[in-house]
């Protein structure tokens, strides 16, 4: 028959069964008896609830579940209100950002417009410099043309003046030709109408 006795090991509150071939802890014994016989969990039970000390154990247990379960919530509502604070806290930086970029944006639209105008004032400015280098160029062509046109009327001036002048002096020698060879003439002719008529 096993011999039933106590050894103390790493744990003191272990009880083992010892025999020629195998040993195991009461515990364990005790937990395949439960397991197997209803009656004896039921008997366990009633031990349990009758016995001051144990049911008081239970109810400090309980109690201290309870006492978990308040801390859990307080811990909830903590944390709930923890991340409605960064909620709220995040809702206030985005909107500062919103704003500052926000303002950014106007800035940079501002800036560009300002360049924008100050590159089409300058181009404006350099396609009138364009236009009035373009309009000189034209003015000083327009003089040249001008200056050879009054070159020309006066070169033709000059020529009309010495065809007046050659005219007037062919003029004069016609008739100072004539003057010379008229009597010549006359007498030419007298001859030939002497001829024809004789």
């Amino acid at each position: 028959m096993a011999a039933i006795h106590t050894r103390p090991t790493r744990n003191d509150n272990v009880i083992y069964v010892h025999n020629s071939e195998f040993s195991v802890s009461i515990g364990e014994k005790l937990i395949e008896e439960l397991e197997k016989d209803p009656k004896i969990r039921k008997r366990l039970a009633e031990l349990m609830v009758t016995d001051s000390d144990v049911r008081l154990a239970i109810i400090n247990a309980v109690l201290a579940d309870v006492a978990t379960k308040s801390d859990l919530e307080r811990m909830e509502a903590a944390t709930k209100a923890e991340l409605e604070k960064l909620e709220a806290a995040t809702k206030r930086e985005l909107e500062k950002l919103e704003e500052r970029l926000r303002t950014e944006m106007e800035n940079l639209r501002a800036e560009m417009k300002s360049e924008l105008l100050k590159t089409e004032e300058r181009l404006r400015t350099d396609f009138r410099s364009e236009i009035q280098r373009e309009v000189r160029r034209l003015e000083d062509r327009i003089s040249a043309l001008e200056s050879r046109i009054t070159a020309l009327e006066n070169r033709v001036n000059a020529i009309e003046e010495r065809l007046a002048r050659l005219e007037g002096q062919m003029d004069l020698f016609i008739k100072l030709f004539i003057a010379f060879n008229l009597p010549t003439l006359i007498a030419v002719i007298g001859i030939l109408l002497k001829m024809i008529f004789s």
